[in-house]
């Protein structure tokens, strides 16, 4: 996709690509705000460089940075090359994308699973603005490129919801929230962000969270000594969430608000980032 954008849009070409914006878009910005917009993030940058360009769902997602990596374009567009974002931003990075975890992870799953959200960028993990879940990665279950079956409407549609969740090591289940009921699709419930969640202690001084469970589908309790794979819950629509899924990270201490998200070893050395299959 957009094979020439590097060049063409340091030099200016810029109706050629906004030609190629979608009518929803056009009607959100016009040509000349759109122009104003790219002639001012360019102030400074001279070449940009694809950083990746990755198929997600029924989308592609592509990244350019400037020569310094202070300034990212990020541009989704459909399978048929119609653009639908165009985002004009600072790129963000930071220390601690340095600074692993001592301990060795598993993901908290049985099955295939699909990254949706995570890596070391805002772009690909949403999270990543915010240090106390900067390292978060949010998990779905995708078949035939579609994370539900039937229409979607209802919770048990989703191929996520009810699937196993496990411990990703060795530790002792520090806290179990499981009384939050499980949102409509769609519906979000900000007050309660995690909805039902499973906090475990681990060796190092480090803590594992994970979020949006089933309701009332745990397994352990508080005080519990858990392997590493051992069944916890199930996973569930619960919290500020709008489609089943698992929220999963690693943290120096078992408060999140209070929290520094730490950034996951895994075992066999695997780093996974939005869009791939874990």
């Amino acid at each position: 996709m957009l094979p020439n954008f590097e060049v063409e849009f340091v030099q200016g070409e810029w109706k050629k690509y906004y030609k190629c914006t979608s009518k929803s878009f056009q009607k959100q910005i016009s040509y000349w705000r759109f122009r104003r917009m790219c002639r001012s993030f360019l102030k400074g940058v001279t070449t940009l460089k694809r950083q990746y360009e990755k198929k997600l769902m029924n989308s592609i997602q592509i990244l350019f940075v400037d020569e310094q990596c202070e300034k990212a374009v990020h541009i989704v567009t459909d399978l048929q090359g119609t653009i639908h974002g165009f985002t004009l931003r600072p790129y963000y990075q930071f220390d601690t994308d340095q600074q692993w975890t001592k301990n060795t992870y598993n993901m908290p799953i049985c099955e295939e699973w699909f990254v949706f959200w995570g890596g070391t960028n805002e772009f690909e993990n949403y999270h990543y603005l915010y240090p106390h879940q900067r390292y978060a990665y949010d998990l779905i279950r995708v078949v035939d490129h579609q994370t539900f079956k039937n229409e979607g409407i209802h919770n048990e549609d989703y191929f996520a919801f009810g699937a196993k969740v496990v411990a990703p090591l060795d530790g002792k289940v520090l806290q179990v929230i499981q009384h939050i009921p499980d949102q409509p699709v769609g519906e979000m419930n900000e007050a309660d962000f995690l909805g039902n969640y499973i906090i475990l202690e681990h060796a190092e001084g480090e803590y594992s969270l994970i979020a949006h469970l089933k309701q009332y589908s745990t397994v352990v309790k508080q005080g519990d000594v858990v392997k590493s794979g051992e069944l916890l819950a199930l996973c569930g629509n619960s919290g500020n969430s709008s489609e089943a899924h698992i929220h999963f990270q690693v943290m120096d201490c078992p408060h999140i608000e209070q929290a520094n998200s730490l950034r996951i070893r895994f075992e066999g050395g695997v780093e996974p980032v939005q869009g791939e299959t874990v």
